[in-house]
């Protein structure tokens, strides 16, 4: 039988060819694109400036690890520019010349160093040479990397084998290259918390102007006693005895699937004397010692992830996202398929007996309860109104009718909302949805998806996600505003009508990937937004990651609008092996100043001023090495809260952390003491819910007046004499009223009579309202004191 002939069509108007099968084999194997050679093409350009900047090592630095890196990137960019020039020969494409200047100068690649970089690098030398050698480096291999992900967006590109090989390994390679240098810019660190030793419990810390009061482990039944951070096993006890090809230990931790029953702590909530701590598995309850110091009492199973809390009275709120949560708080799961036994949503619990809670209550979500707001409770007819931010998949409408996915012109899509969630106290079974408010329509056309559609903004700016809900919306009621942090925006809301919130403003950050939560100032003028770029469980703290990407964010409310002030990252290196990324935190009711504390993951916990909303700066610190040397386990402090004079800490695979604060050069132990003397303004003296913010307030006593005379001598903005006299008559007062049942009335016109500073000199608002609040305090002191 006759072979049939094998066919190569020519362009349009040539005559067609036959080939042999040899032939045809050889055309399938090395085909390629346009999108390939100009790859390759770039690449060798690409290539040349790292080959370049090694070069310069030599002469600029004596550092032995340097130099020893940039012979291995000197060798290894000649070899691969070498392979790439024989690809492109055998391919019969042009081999660029990179050491032309108009190439190097005018080709724009991703990562590439500028003109003036190269200069500022040839001239420096020492520790400033390898800091920004690495830091070029690094950004240049992401940059090589992202070529190559681009290059792989093009239909039918590397598909030759040679190719495919060569730009895998390259990925690869300069993924684990990355990771060492970023290795070697921790050891040139000077912060105490780089490089710090691992371990679970005995892992190295870094502690500044804190210290900690107390470590509690996990209870019993919250944790995996098979787990390999419970048994203590290293990467090398646990490592395949056979050789495997290096990779990097983000992408290992990519590949890595997590257990379906998490131990995961996660956020807290406190009421009166209570500590309620949320977890992935269900929550524990602690009751606080006179000492603070939390000791558990009472746990709770009752999975489904993601745990948050919020306490009103004697009820307790619990977000429920995952869909394994079963209503029944049954360990089995359910069924992928549609079942009545799921449970995703807010579940409501009688703790009035904090030993024995009960389960009176269950709204169930289309989206589930990642977290939520109590927005006003109780209301005068006796009903709490929350807010529910859902982010997981849409439920399948066989589960739940009213649940309808993104389907285009269907205004009813679960997605592009909100839920407010009505509680009525008498009878928390009869809680429901009582509006899905659209919040991101466009005013205009009213279409859903109206604010930030997703996608980066620009070249060298972050991929930030489609703004379709809400992660956090944290509610200042006293003032009717809240702020909400939406996955693409954050927004500034009027809840003057709780049931309907409505948008004042809208602002996106170039920088940001996923806009996470929010906090209020104490007066209600600054709203701190924070970015989870990475999702929380990536290393996004490395010495070379962007100061402004998984960052906070800092705006001043004027006039209604959100006006940007500045970003605060946490300032210390951290591994790849530490997922580290902004997360939540809480305000310390420091008087006259904007405090914040606030967690990291595994990049610890931070204080933060941002008094000067343009100029924040870290005051205090703590951290801990990560978990394992060389593997990212997810973990670190999930929050940490003020409460009562201590910082709270969910640790997301230790336990609980309480720390407090230590006398320094930025805050003083007066200012300490006023803030532990604080108290929520309005509604109960003694509660506290992540994304509820009520105003503290302080009682006119000595600690709260010294606390503002010590910041007006560190402005320099009282003379030192009043100063002086103003110290020693407070602290008469003091004794006078800790000790003595009758007043003092010449005490009292003593501190009433003395004239405070108004300096003629121009003063900032900051420092005249400081001044106020401290003739304010004076006043009522002198009060107490004639009484």
């Amino acid at each position: 039988m006759a072979e049939v002939p094998i066919l190569q069509p020519g362009a349009p108007g040539e005559p067609t060819r036959v080939i042999d099968s040899e032939t045809a084999i050889a055309i399938a194997n090395t085909s390629y694109t346009a999108a390939d050679v100009d790859f390759m093409q770039g690449m060798i350009i690409h290539h040349y400036q790292a080959f370049l900047m090694s070069e310069m090592a030599t002469s600029r630095t004596n550092n032995q690890t340097i130099l020893d890196l940039a012979g291995r990137i000197d060798i290894s960019q000649q070899d691969e520019i070498s392979f790439m020039e024989n690809w492109l020969l055998d391919m019969s494409q042009t081999v660029p010349d990179p050491s032309k200047s108009n190439q190097m100068h005018h080709h724009k690649m991703m990562g590439m160093a500028t003109p003036e970089q190269m200069q500022q690098l040839s001239q420096s030398d020492s520790t400033d040479f390898d800091r920004m050698y690495l830091n070029l480096m690094i950004k240049h291999h992401e940059g090589a990397i992202d070529m190559v992900d681009r290059l792989n967006e093009y239909p039918g590109s590397a598909y030759d084998p040679q190719l495919y090989e060569f730009v895998s390994d390259l990925t690869n390679d300069q993924a684990v290259e990355i990771e060492r240098m970023n290795g070697i810019l921790i050891d040139l660190s000077d912060d105490p918390r780089a490089n710090l030793a691992p371990g679970l419990f005995d892992a190295g810390v870094a502690i500044s102007n804190m210290e900690l009061i107390a470590s509690l482990k996990k209870p019993v039944g919250f944790f995996d006693p098979d787990n390999r951070l419970e048994k203590g096993l290293s990467n090398e006890e646990d490592k395949d005895e056979e050789d495997e090809e290096e990779s990097s230990i983000e992408s290992s931790a990519s590949d890595q699937r997590r257990p379906m029953l998490s131990f995961d702590n996660t956020d807290m909530a406190f009421s009166n004397d209570l500590l309620i701590a949320g977890s992935y598995h269900g929550f524990n309850i602690y009751r606080l010692e006179e000492d603070g110091i939390p000791k558990h009492i009472t746990s709770v199973v009752c999975p489904g992830g993601q745990g948050d809390v919020s306490v009103v009275g004697n009820l307790l709120i619990l977000s429920v996202q995952d869909t394994r949560g079963r209503l029944d708080c049954g360990l089995e799961g359910v069924s992928p398929e549609p079942s009545e036994e799921r449970f995703r949503g807010l579940r409501i619990f009688d703790i009035s007996n904090p030993l024995m809670p009960i389960q009176v209550g269950a709204v169930q979500t289309c989206r589930g309860s990642h977290t939520h707001s109590v927005v006003d409770g109780a209301t005068a007819d006796g009903k709490i109104i929350v807010y529910n931010s859902g982010t997981s998949s849409v439920r399948d409408q066989e589960e739940m009718g009213d649940c309808f996915e993104d389907i285009p012109g269907d205004d009813r899509t679960a997605l592009f909302r909100i839920d407010v969630i009505e509680i009525p106290i008498s009878d928390p079974s009869q809680s429901k949805i009582v509006n899905s408010p659209t919040v991101f329509a466009d005013s205009e056309t009213g279409v859903l998806a109206g604010l930030w559609r997703g996608g980066d903004h620009g070249d060298e700016t972050q991929e930030t996600e489609i703004t379709d809900q809400c992660h956090d919306i944290t509610v200042f009621p006293s003032a009717k505003l809240a702020a909400g942090a939406c996955s693409g925006n954050g927004i500034l809301f009027d809840i003057s009508n709780p049931i309907e919130p409505k948008r004042i403003d809208v602002v996106t950050d170039i920088g940001f990937a996923y806009w996470h939560s929010a906090t209020f100032n104490n007066d209600g003028t600054k709203i701190l937004f924070t970015d989870e770029w990475g999702g929380g469980g990536r290393p996004r703290c490395r010495a070379w990651d962007p100061l402004d990407w998984g960052a906070n964010a800092i705006y001043d409310i004027e006039n209604g609008k959100l006006e940007f002030r500045s970003h605060f990252k946490m300032p210390a290196p951290q591994k790849e092996s530490e997922n580290c990324v902004a997360h939540n935190g809480s305000i310390i009711p420091i008087p006259g100043r904007d405090i914040f504390v606030q967690a990291w993951y595994q990049g610890g916990i931070s204080v933060i001023d941002f008094t000067d909303s343009s100029n924040p700066i870290e005051i205090a610190y703590f951290d801990r090495g990560p978990y394992l040397e060389d593997e990212l386990i997810p973990g670190g402090f999930w929050s940490v809260y003020y409460y009562e004079g201590a910082i709270y800490g969910t640790e997301i695979q230790r336990g609980i952390d309480v720390l407090k604060l230590t006398p320094s050069d930025h805050i003083t132990a007066n200012e300490i003491e006023a803030a532990n003397d604080a108290f929520p303004a309005i509604g109960s003296k003694r509660l506290f819910n992540p994304q509820q913010q009520i105003p503290m307030t302080w009682p006119g006593n000595p600690d709260v007046a010294l606390a503002y005379i010590d910041q007006l001598i560190r402005d320099n903005a009282i003379e030192e004499k009043t100063a002086e006299n103003l110290i020693d008559k407070l602290g008469q007062a003091k004794i006078t009223m800790e000790t003595e049942t009758g007043g003092s009335r010449r005490l009292a016109r003593q501190i009433k009579g003395f004239d405070l500073p108004s300096k003629e000199l121009d003063i900032d608002q900051r420092t005249r309202d400081r001044i106020i609040r401290l003739d304010t305090t004076l006043k009522t002191i002198a009060e107490d004191l004639q009484n």
